[in-house]
């Protein structure tokens, strides 16, 4: 009997030990379990899904049979990789599975392992610390990039990377800033096809796409979104009960003062404070608005969050909304919108009216000047082009200086026009900053050299490369033949600012000025080009497009916001620094632009 009492007691000790965790959405197990660290979190301690009630759907539909994938196109700080690591945790605890999470490079890769998943949710959340070995345990099988625990793993790979992208069968992929990926990872194809291919052989797969959208027409996320449900989150009015989903159209404010902002309701017109726009979306609820194919997709902006007040988004719109690049950025990040470009080609006729007669002379509000220079079989072409504050800009000069770039002749005659002042309207003398020079053609050798020779004098060579999302000027290396500093331009970017600014018909911030020596044939060169859509391996993708042989002005003034971007200079601060100087020489005028050109109100006005 004794030995029977014993077998009885070891049963009941095993069930307990083998019971099956309850089955637990992945809310419920993040508000039962998941910790949250101070160094990643600024409300360190439990986690409660109902401080942003929105969370708890993009979390759950991830559990849900129903769901083969999941889209959430989401404003940026609206705790979406938080929810991510809430998929991950639950599925170590609660649902083992092998994971593939892919970042859009491998070192973001590294360091979301790094600072997200190993510092963050397994050093905080008690239940998943024993549970995955830490890479430095011997003989644990475990590395950054590949983290094993019992029932499946998680690897992390870069979406450039086609090596990660090929290897072990998983159940759960998590896709972080599809936006940002390449088009495609190597000679692979897309990454975000080639990780789905990893989970074919799963029936109860899941795919999560999660990103901040970037240009319309060529936003992975949002394509993703459209092929989904659509659910947008509905919250109801404090006042009248309508339930609306939130829209910054209807985000109120008294003149240009942030701190007056409430959000007013679509049907009763009644102003809610914070808090009242805080209670409503804990109350709120997520709602499809298409038909229901299999892929649950969601949108939410950063009117959703419960951390930024009214007041900020309203103060960062005010700051952004005369400058199309930075207000592109706000659209992307605070309204979670795709940006659209307002217009696809810049009218030369329109640009050649905005002339003005700059006398021989550099406008007073100019601060400083940088120069752009493309390289010819016959000729070097230069732009010369003025910066002010909040990145207005001056056309000074394009000139051209014909001879053969292969002669030092020509390039000695360049250092005529890049290595003299230009005066000022206010008695000032003003050097080029910097000069860069497009290397990409037959001459690269002559630019090596000659940017070698003056690196003294900031003359930078450059090299164009092409593709979304680049940075308008990288890393400079010397692996090149002439042993320079070669800076790498993203000229697509480079343009898209250009392009811009172009639009800006307002004379202030991002205004672009033109002198009236300018001849027809350089506004023809300078809107040679415009933006198509076109379909590579599969994907919708923006380019700019050639309508005139030449389109030498339009490079220059590329090299030239390159070579802005080169110096990293505060213009504004330099502004300042110049009226305090100003303001100690009698009869002096503060730098302020006088000009009101030709026409009517650009695209900006359009949004307030």
């Amino acid at each position: 009997m004794q030995v029977n009492g014993n077998i009885h007691h070891t049963l009941l000790a095993a069930r307990v030990v083998l019971k099956p965790p309850p089955k637990l959405t992945i809310s419920e197990w993040a508000d039962r379990e998941r910790r949250l660290d101070a160094q990643s979190s600024s409300e360190a301690g439990r986690w409660h899904t109902s401080r942003a009630e929105y969370q708890r759907g993009l979390m759950d539909a991830c559990c849900d049979p129903k769901n083969t994938e999941v889209v959430i196109m989401s404003a940026a700080q609206l705790g979406k990789s938080e929810a991510l690591l809430n998929m991950i945790g639950y599925h170590i605890d609660n649902d083992p599975s092998p994971i593939l999470m892919l970042q859009p490079s491998l070192d973001m890769a590294q360091s979301f392992s790094k600072d997200r998943v190993a510092n963050g949710l397994l050093a905080s959340t008690p239940c998943l610390k024993d549970k995955v070995k830490s890479p430095r345990a011997r003989d644990s099988g475990n590395t950054t990039l590949h983290k094993t625990f019992a029932g499946g793993s998680i690897t992390l790979v870069g979406a450039n990377s086609p090596s990660g992208l090929a290897s072990r069968p998983v159940r759960l992929v998590l896709c972080d800033e599809v936006d940002r990926y390449p088009t495609s990872a190597g000679s692979e194809g897309d990454p975000i096809q080639l990780a789905r291919k990893r989970a074919s052989t799963f029936w109860n797969r899941r795919i999560v796409m999660v990103s901040t959208p970037t240009n319309k027409g060529a936003s992975r996320i949002e394509d993703a979104f459209d092929k989904s449900d659509q659910r947008r989150y509905y919250v109801p009015c404090q006042h009248c009960g309508h339930e609306q989903t939130l829209r910054w159209a209807n985000v109120q404010w008294v003149d240009s003062n942030p701190d007056t902002a409430q959000y007013q309701c679509e049907e009763c017109a009644a102003l809610w404070s914070d808090a009242d726009r805080r209670r409503a979306i804990k109350e709120g609820k997520w709602v499809a608005t298409a038909e229901f194919k299999g892929i649950a997709g969601f949108a939410i902006s950063g009117l959703y969050s419960p951390w930024t007040p009214l007041t900020e988004g309203v103060k960062d719109f005010l700051l952004v909304k005369k400058n199309p690049e930075q207000l592109k950025v706000w659209t992307n990040t605070y309204l979670g919108e795709s940006w659209e470009d307002q217009g696809e080609a810049i009218d030369e006729f329109n640009l050649m009216e905005r002339a003005e007669p700059f006398d021989g002379k550099v406008p007073e509000e100019v601060v400083f000047l940088t120069c752009g220079v493309d390289v010819q079989d016959d000729r070097l072409e230069l732009s010369v082009i003025g910066w002010g504050r909040d990145d207005e800009s001056w056309v000074i000069t394009h000139e051209i200086v014909y001879g053969d770039p292969s002669t030092p002749h020509l390039w000695t005659a360049l250092g005529t026009h890049i290595y003299k002042t230009y005066p000022t309207h206010d008695g000032r003398d003003l050097p080029i900053r910097a000069t860069t020079i497009d290397s990409g053609g037959h001459f690269t050798n002559a630019v090596y050299s000659y940017a070698k020779q003056n690196a003294g004098r900031r003359v930078f060579a450059i090299k164009g490369v092409g593709g979304e999302g680049r940075a308008i000027v990288g890393r400079p290396s010397k692996n090149n033949i002439g042993k320079c500093n070669l800076f790498p331009v993203g000229v697509d970017t480079a343009k898209d600012t250009l392009f811009g600014r172009l639009r800006v018909a307002d004379v202030g911030a991002a205004y672009i000025h033109f002198s009236d020596h300018l001849t027809p044939e350089y506004y023809k060169q300078l809107t040679a080009e415009k933006i198509v859509t076109k379909y590579h391996r599969g994907f919708k993708k923006r380019i700019f497009q050639k309508m005139r042989a030449r389109n030498e002005a339009l490079d220059c003034f590329v090299y030239a916001i390159a070579a802005y971007a080169i110096l990293g200079i505060n213009v504004n601060a330099l502004a300042d620094k110049a009226n305090r100087e100003l303001s100690d020489t009698p009869n002096a005028t503060p730098l302020r632009p006088p000009f009101v050109p030709k026409g009517g109100r650009g695209f900006i006005n359009s949004w307030r």
